[in-house]
């Protein structure tokens, strides 16, 4: 009987030992999964316009945030901003409303990175079955852009 209980025993072993081993797995699995997140804000003003760009940076490369511009003599667009950075530029979608109960607009932005700065770059818009992109071949002139961002602490 003593034989019976020990053979016992010793198949719970290995089983035992399997259980604690994929529980130690499943948490290092759990660490190398863990995203890095980066928020990061900016601010801009031109000419008596302003603008408010904050930004949450996952992996160093995919964007999701928020942007407001604040037009001197126009209403305000705000919307949110998903993207991605391709080498020192950041391009996204800007899904914004004007004023307050407007329609929902579209469209891409491009952002070269300098330093610590985001300039905002003109380019041709080309609209295709609802959504609008930058025109392939056309480069993205960063000069005319009046939206010079500067890094800011988020508020």
């Amino acid at each position: 009987m003593k034989l019976k209980h020990l053979a016992c025993a010793f198949l719970a072993l290995p089983l035992a030992y399997s259980c604690s081993q994929s529980g130690s797995n499943q948490s290092a699995n759990d660490k190398a999964n863990v995203v890095d997140t980066i928020t990061q804000c900016y601010t801009s003003a031109f000419e008596g316009d302003s603008a408010l760009l904050k930004l949450k940076i996952t992996d160093s490369t995919k964007v999701e945030g928020d942007l407001v511009i604040r037009y001197a003599h126009k209403p305000k667009n705000e919307g949110i901003v998903r993207g991605e950075f391709k080498g020192d530029t950041l391009y996204v979608d800007y899904s914004f409303k004007v004023g307050e109960g407007s329609n929902e607009f579209s469209n891409p932005l491009a952002f070269l990175k300098t330093g610590s700065n985001l300039k905002m770059g003109v380019g041709v818009i080309e609209t295709t079955l609802g959504r609008s992109y930058f025109v392939k071949g056309k480069p993205i002139n960063f000069e005319k852009g009046k939206f010079d961002f500067s890094l800011t602490e988020c508020k």
